[in-house]
């Protein structure tokens, strides 16, 4: 399984961006599909994930309501589209998958599989 993170970049305070994460090899198996960011000198924090059981999706309080996840099962392509983006979203973000994770767990801990990170800088 591998997964691939895209679409970070430079974006102004209020703006939009729209992460993009694409699976090989990803088996029906991996229920969980998670997006989690990095910043300098914090530790990991999840933003967004789902569980594919339900298709529930979940969110940290931070980006309620300004955050979304969506999917193509037909591209096996995840995204999260992020927007009023404030400078405290700058981070490297990265995107995961696993077999055992479920509800609203997909938001914390460890995952099996992770893609390398995008980088998203919010700033004037």
């Amino acid at each position: 399984v591998q997964l691939q993170a895209s679409g970070g970049g430079l974006v102004q305070p209020g703006g939009s961006l729209r992460l993009s994460c694409s699976a090989s090899g990803i088996t029906s198996d991996y229920y969980a599909i998670g997006w989690f960011r990095q910043a300098p000198g914090k530790g990991r924090e999840g933003v967004s994930c789902i569980d594919r059981r339900d298709d529930s999706t979940y969110y940290a309080d931070s980006v309620k309501g300004r955050f979304t996840f969506s999917r193509d099962n037909a591209k096996n392509t995840v995204y999260l589209e992020m927007s009023s983006l404030e400078p405290e979203d700058t981070s490297v973000y990265y995107c995961a998958a696993d077999r055992f994770k479920r509800g609203s767990n997909c938001l914390h801990g460890y995952f099996e599989v992770w893609g390398q990170g995008t980088q998203v800088t919010v700033s004037s």
